[in-house]
């Protein structure tokens, strides 16, 4: 079911990689990472970030900002491409279900007016028949003036689509968090080791009580443009916060250990072992979102992932792409 960035630069990453390795401005939309050694996940947070290990990434070019709604408004105008939140499911594959959850739609954010169990997510969330990319709050709700948005309410199946058609691909979990990193070693998040908002913004998160109290001091409830924050040390924006990004990795929850090169995650029958038979198989989410608070969900680091549904969508998840280059 449902940057530090300066033209072209030589990055040195002192003990993160024996070798050096670059990132330049290829064009407004992309930068070139030629790849590296990093330390992925982490031993200091939830428990599927772990094992920390390490692991090599050859290059690649990567989106400096979340696809946008504009970006998306053109893929679907050349390709008539009908998201999954846009389309009904068929009632015999699901025998029994509530005819509701079987129209069109998408998980939306509900926010409740006083406080309620923290441990139980289906007090904020609701599925709304009529919610997808072009509506995320629902049916009444509209995208006008929101060119500049990241989109959402997409699937990794859509994601995956969008970014075959823009010659692209979804990065892989190790390619994402390795971008997200910027180079940073021994780092909590992707502007360093601490989160100091006496010190300005530096992503759109919640703040306040959550889930039913926002205080919108970082000017934001709901997605803010692509790009409102600063960028990491690869020029790099929103790899914290905003929305979660797909990756092309399935889920499992936790890291094996062990150095690694270019790895892909887990097969889809590995999957299906952690997965719930109801929905089948997960995809991995990646860098937090809005709706991440740290009494909640301090999940706007690069080491941090949840599982995402394969052909549900929700008004918190985006994503963005990367293209593959000659090493």
């Amino acid at each position: 079911m449902k940057i530090l960035y300066a033209g072209s630069a030589l990055v040195v990453v002192g003990a993160l990689s024996a070798a050096a390795f670059w990132y330049s401005q290829k064009d407004d939309q992309f930068v070139r990472l030629d790849g590296g050694t990093f330390l992925m996940g982490s031993d200091r947070h939830y428990k599927e970030e772990r094992t920390a290990h390490q692991v090599t990434v050859e290059p690649f070019e990567i989106q400096k900002t979340e696809v946008t709604n504009a970006e998306f408004a053109k893929f679907v105008a050349e390709t008539n491409y009908l998201t999954t939140a846009e389309n009904d499911l068929d009632p015999k594959d699901y025998p029994g279900v509530d005819p509701y959850l079987l129209k069109a739609g998408s998980m939306v954010f509900a926010q409740p007016s006083d406080p309620v169990d923290s441990q139980d997510f289906r007090k904020w969330w609701r599925y709304v028949a009529g919610a997808n990319w072009q509506h995320p709050l629902g049916p009444d709700s509209t995208i006008d003036g929101m060119d500049n948005h990241p989109v959402v309410q997409i699937s990794p199946e859509d994601a995956a689509a969008y970014a075959k058609w823009a010659g692209g691909r979804l990065p892989t979990e190790a390619e994402w968090e390795f971008a997200a990193r910027g180079g940073l070693e021994d780092a909590d998040y992707t502007w360093g080791k601490d989160y100091d908002p006496s010190q300005g913004w530096k992503a759109n998160t919640w703040q306040g009580a959550f889930p039913n109290t926002d205080t919108k001091d970082d000017g934001y409830h709901g997605t803010a443009p692509a790009g409102s924050f600063s960028p990491n040390n690869y020029g790099l924006f929103d790899m914290a916060g905003n929305v979660w990004e797909h990756v092309s990795d399935w889920w499992v929850p936790f890291h094996t250990a062990g150095a690694k090169t270019n790895p892909q995650g887990p097969d889809m029958t590995m999957a299906a072992r952690f997965a719930n038979p109801a929905f089948g198989p997960m995809h991995v989410v990646k860098g937090g979102s809005w709706l991440c608070a740290p009494s909640y969900c301090l999940r706007y680091r690069p080491a941090a992932r949840q599982q995402a549904e394969t052909s549900l969508s929700t008004n918190h998840i985006g994503f963005r792409i990367v293209k593959d280059v000659t090493p």
